[in-house]
């Protein structure tokens, strides 16, 4: 039988980290051997740290799962690569050159990182059902609803969802919304609208329109443990690779 992954939590203070941490803590296959996050009372002997250069170097954790803030996430992630750690990304925030920079230095090290905009299984359906649906409609707007304490809007999953429209919807005029900015941020052409309202946890819908008919896809995450079998995939897999991997569908279908 092969030992354990050892499983690191970055921003384990927060509501998806104590889930990671329960979740991680539940699986047969995994180890949690500590957290780290800025406002902990920091604690080598029961595993906390209040800086993640200290998780890495006491408790040697083979996968960091980073659920932190986008201010700190690139840090994060680059501290883990260059250590010689995994990482699992679910904080949003990362742009496309961080990203790029994050492939580098993962494959200096011959280690892998996965960013993930959403890890509900449910989510990368809809996202994957609706990049088919694109391409037979000449409509689609998309609305974005989470929690009031979510930083960034648009989300992470409606900008991928958006990306993933424009590989195949091509609209006759792609939307210009500056002159209406009620009408959404224009991203791919996509009008995307946000949401942010207490008692939400995370919830999209994605609106196809034709003339005499519209689609209307959407998912719903009521708690935040339907994050967790994707988290945990990702643990498994992401050792397998070398490089960025962006997206958990390159896991589900792939």
């Amino acid at each position: 039988m092969s030992d354990p992954v050892r499983v690191g939590v970055s921003g384990f203070l927060g509501r998806m980290g104590a889930n990671v941490v329960e979740a991680v803590q539940g699986a047969s296959d995994m180890l949690y051997v500590g957290g780290a996050d800025p406002s902990a009372q920091a604690s080598v002997s029961e595993n906390r740290y209040d800086r993640i250069e200290d998780l890495l170097e006491n408790a040697r954790p083979d996968v960091v799962v980073d659920f932190s803030v986008p201010a700190s996430v690139y840090d994060n992630a680059m501290k883990t690569l260059r250590a010689g750690a995994h990482c699992v990304v679910g904080t949003t925030g990362l742009s496309e050159e961080q990203r790029q920079y994050l492939d580098d230095a993962a494959r200096a090290r011959s280690v892998g990182i996965l960013v993930a905009p959403n890890f509900a299984v449910g989510a990368v359906l809809m996202m994957e059902f609706a990049r088919k649906a694109s391409a037979f409609f000449e409509g689609v707007e998309i609305i974005e609803l989470h929690h009031d304490k979510k930083v960034d809007a648009p989300s992470g999953t409606a900008l991928m969802t958006a990306g993933k429209i424009g590989e195949n919807w091509q609209p006759a005029a792609q939307s210009d919304t500056s002159r209406a900015p009620a009408r959404g941020q224009a991203v791919s052409g996509v009008a995307v609208h946000s949401v942010r309202l207490p008692g939400l946890v995370a919830h999209q819908e994605v609106l196809f329109g034709n003339p005499g008919e519209a689609l209307t896809i959407r998912h719903d995450s009521f708690d935040r443990k339907s994050f967790m079998p994707g988290v945990l995939l990702g643990v498994r897999r992401i050792r397998e690779h070398q490089g960025l991997v962006y997206g958990l569908e390159n896991f589900l279908f792939g």
